[in-house]
């Protein structure tokens, strides 16, 4: 079945019995990561977590079924997480829902899948499964997702400390909450003691420096900057590759609708017109070139290829950093070709 805001986070924060399993899926990943993270909080810190891999699950399709049937250890709650996963775990979860009996809930975090997709399809269709997609927060939206966060950390953050926190971060949820983590360590604060937060105390934790801050090597593949673009990528290491290709994928997300929105005969300069303050103020230049740059099919094939790139780079015995390398630079070629 597919669930709204307000049924997914019933469904996490309460699990039901009769709901089997629940795929978070979407291009925010960071955001179906954080949902995922609110079942872990309602079955307390004493529940038994069992993490399966998908390719556990491809080779295996009856052990998911197994594991949601089984009994903990300790004799308290039981969850089961799946993250990354996608279509190759379809026969698992088929095998899950049509199983006698189950007990302990699934969640399985899977990226942008396609519409098409097998996984996505068998949730929807089904009564003992829920499916939500979430998407980046853009514009006002993803500023109050950052002020929300700052508010659980006891910061009152500044509208325009949260814009630019949302830039440096591509609205990342887990990159903010960890940007503002620290700002209320070095503010002192708490939830029973908050603190104002603005842009001066922002920077003076270093934000804008970072090494999360993934701009120029996003940029550089984008705009289609080849040798630029492996000079960045020469810089990075196994820790941060899977930021970079979702830093890519984020820029992606956030231009596919506008995009959309000129090949449907809107100019480019009429349709960042219409997007006002949702692009931040220092992206717009960067936007508008890479809305006359990609094409919408260009777009959906890059974000397809990422989402494949990151569940390929998180199999053992994959080709690591020269897989990130090559199929980056693949993008960066096939954006050099629009000009």
């Amino acid at each position: 079945m597919k669930a709204d805001v307000a049924r997914i986070g019933r469904a996490l924060d309460k699990p039901d019995p009769a709901i089997r399993l629940i795929l978070l899926h979407g291009p925010d990943e960071s955001g179906s990561r954080t949902l995922a993270t609110r079942i872990d909080k309602a079955l307390g810190p004493e529940a038994e977590r069992v993490d399966l891999a998908a390719s556990q699950l491809k080779a295996d399709p009856a052990l998911l079924s197994d594991e949601a049937a089984s009994i903990s250890l300790f004799g308290g709650a039981r969850h089961i997480r799946i993250d990354p996963a996608g279509d190759e775990v379809i026969d698992a979860v088929e095998a899950l829902l049509a199983a006698p009996s189950a007990g302990n809930p699934v969640v399985v975090v899977a990226g942008n899948l396609r519409k098409d997709s097998k996984l996505v399809k068998l949730a929807l269709g089904s009564d003992a499964a829920l499916a939500f997609a979430s998407y980046v927060p853009e514009g006002a939206q993803a500023d109050q997702v950052a002020i929300e966060i700052g508010q659980q950390v006891g910061l009152r953050l500044e509208r325009r400390a949260a814009q630019a926190l949302v830039a440096l971060t591509n609205a990342d949820r887990a990159l903010m909450t960890r940007e503002l983590e620290k700002l209320a360590l070095f503010l002192d604060a708490a939830p029973d003691t908050p603190r104002a937060a603005d842009e001066d105390a922002l920077s003076a934790i270093g934000a804008a420096n970072d090494e999360s801050d993934l701009t120029a090597i996003v940029e550089a593949v984008m705009a289609g900057r080849i040798d630029r673009a492996a000079a960045e990528l020469a810089l990075i290491g196994p820790t941060e590759a899977i930021g970079v290709i979702r830093a890519v994928l984020r820029r992606l997300a956030q231009i596919a609708p506008l995009r959309a929105e000129v090949a449907a005969g809107q100019s480019v300069e009429a349709v960042m017109g219409g997007a006002g303050k949702s692009i931040f103020w220092k992206d717009q230049k960067a936007v508008s070139a890479l809305l006359h740059r990609w094409t919408p099919e260009r777009i959906a094939t890059a974000m397809i290829r990422l989402g494949a790139l990151e569940r390929s780079y998180k199999q053992s015995g994959s080709a690591g950093m020269v897989l990130v390398g090559e199929e980056l630079l693949t993008i960066a070629r096939a954006a050099a070709a629009r000009r």
